[in-house]
């Protein structure tokens, strides 16, 4: 058994496809500042965790999605709506919180392995990581195999989650070692990049809502 060019061609395809939806660079400095101080074995740790949940957010979204989401009469621009509205209130919440001098001391009680926990699923891996664009981008794939052809749509699909777990691993580790960026650039450089992360974060929500919008409205 070989793997001829076009599953190679399909992998490549699957992910350039996925890298702009997810942007593990980008994603890794807009989420930040929601893992407080964890050391870097801590680190790690919830790196991995956030790229097996997106994995199994992604996989999902390519098996079930769009069975799942006909069952409910779910469309894209109504997750895009939803998610955009969730990432617009985390955003804000960012931009509100008090993260001058000293936070280094009152935040790490705070922010320990039991809070992070509640926030590896949501909202880091979805919808800020693999949101509502990324499942539309899997959506799209998924819907590309010729399902008459029962070999060629499970080496489309394998093709696929190969691409997707290529992605997953960008975001581990992208995700595991931002904080050792930052902390280069030191506190003040620290404040902000979680300042400007923050904005983004609201930012980034804005324009998922208004794509909804858009698409509901036939703007």
């Amino acid at each position: 058994m070989h793997f001829d060019l076009p599953f190679l061609h399909t992998i490549f395809i699957g992910f350039l496809s996925l890298f702009p939806a997810v942007n593990p660079v980008g994603s890794a400095f807009i989420v930040d500042p929601l893992l407080g101080d964890l050391s870097f074995p801590e680190r790690k740790r919830a790196a991995k965790k956030v790229a097996l949940y997106c994995f199994v957010i992604c996989i999902v979204s390519a098996l079930i999605g769009s069975w799942i989401m006909r069952l409910f009469g779910i469309s894209i621009p109504i997750v895009q709506l939803a998610g955009g509205v969730l990432i617009c209130r985390m955003g804000w919440t960012l931009l509100n919180t008090d993260q001058v001098k000293g936070e280094k001391e009152t935040a790490q009680p705070v922010r320990r392995s039991g809070d992070i926990e509640n926030l590896l699923f949501y909202p880091i891996s979805f919808p800020m990581s693999t949101g509502a664009g990324t499942i539309s981008v899997i959506l799209t794939l998924a819907a590309h195999e010729d399902e008459t052809d029962i070999l060629n749509h499970i080496l489309n699909l394998g093709a696929l989650f190969v691409a997707i777990l290529l992605i997953c691993l960008l975001i581990y580790i992208c995700y595991a070692n931002t904080a050792r960026l930052i902390n280069r650039l030191g506190p003040r450089g620290e404040q902000i990049v979680n300042r400007l992360s923050a904005f983004l974060v609201f930012c980034i929500g804005m324009q998922i809502a208004y794509a909804g919008l858009r698409a509901l409205f036939k703007l």
